[in-house]
């Protein structure tokens, strides 16, 4: 079952070269950072892309590890991390994929003379085709 809001712990690695964030409780979970600030907007994107991921896939997600139970080295400090996940799941949702069709090259040459902008022909065909009202977003 999912829901809007999740806390997990993560982990800030400082090096001289930037942060890299991790979290525990999602292995392959990573993201980096120069600075504490963009440290934690990425943490909070990577929590929230995975836990969105996860919920696509019908994975069940883990329990939070308590920050107390987190062994950190000298140049690590364990960050709570809050996500609203309805904010990034309006995101995931306008994120654009790419299709290859196939048309004629007669209707192909025709279409580029005439300056057609074909992803937006096919959105809106598509649009009138499942009966969708607007035209754009």
């Amino acid at each position: 079952m999912s829901k809007d809001y999740y806390v997990y712990p993560a982990v800030f690695t400082y090096d001289k070269d930037g942060i890299a964030i991790e979290f525990p409780d999602f292995p392959g979970c990573f993201s980096c950072a120069d600075n504490d600030e963009e440290a934690l907007q990425m943490a909070k994107e990577a929590l929230a892309l995975h836990i969105s991921s996860m919920e696509e896939d019908g994975i069940i997600l883990p329990k939070p590890t308590p920050v107390s139970a987190i062994k950190l080295s000298k140049n690590q400090t364990a960050m709570l991390i809050e996500v609203w996940l309805p904010l990034y799941r309006e995101k995931i949702k306008v994120v654009s994929v790419k299709k290859t069709l196939t048309i004629p090259r007669w209707l192909n040459d025709l279409a580029e003379k005439h300056k057609v902008n074909f992803s937006q022909l096919l959105q809106n065909a598509l649009k009138d085709h499942l009966g969708l009202k607007e035209k754009r977003p």
